[in-house]
């Protein structure tokens, strides 16, 4: 890969919220982004997450409505994948660190895990977003997770239906500086 690649890939990249309903992500293309989260970095090699994919209409409507409050989230419901990120536990080296550092490591690593994703998803022409509120327990409930289980982040998948958008972020200079803050 030529590094304006992957450059063109990040800018290309944004969070889409609106989806073809009646067009399923190919198994192919869903399997290529799963690996691109399970290849992802992690602290201590900890890789303290599990995906569980919902595509089955009923379960995935179920869940796109339990992301839906307060007038947020209401195109999940479109997206004919929803992927929840769900924290597993983590190597004791992980852990420990994490206590001496006053840091919840496998946060971070989702986290890690999930950008991997997003950008396998652009890769593979297809639009996500990642959604951290929703209705946690109630979609453990729908999901089968169990109830001591984390479930932070959900990512929305499918194929977007809305162009791509300039995007509008801080100044090099207010984000970046060398040597001292």
């Amino acid at each position: 890969m030529k590094a304006e690649d992957f450059y063109q890939l990040v800018e290309a990249r944004q969070s889409d919220r609106a989806y073809d309903a009646s067009r399923p992500v190919e198994k192919e293309k869903l399997m290529r982004i799963l690996e691109a989260g399970r290849l992802a970095p992690s602290a201590c090699n900890g890789q303290p997450w599990h995906f569980v994919v919902v595509t089955e209409p009923e379960k995935k409507t179920a869940i796109a409505h339990s992301m839906a409050s307060l007038g947020l989230n209401r195109f999940a419901v479109d997206a004919p994948v929803l992927l929840l990120i769900v924290e597993e536990g983590t190597k004791a080296t992980s852990w420990l660190g994490g206590l001496v550092k006053h840091n919840h490591y496998p946060h971070l690593d989702l986290g890690i895990a999930t950008a991997h994703m997003v950008l396998a998803a652009e890769a593979e022409g297809l639009g996500s977003c990642i959604i951290g509120y929703f209705d946690e327990k109630k979609i453990k409930r729908i999901a089968g997770i169990p109830g001591s289980k984390r479930l932070p982040l959900i990512l929305t998948l499918g194929y977007a239906t809305k162009p791509k958008r300039s995007k509008k972020r801080k100044a090099m200079e207010e984000v970046v500086s060398f040597e001292t803050y």
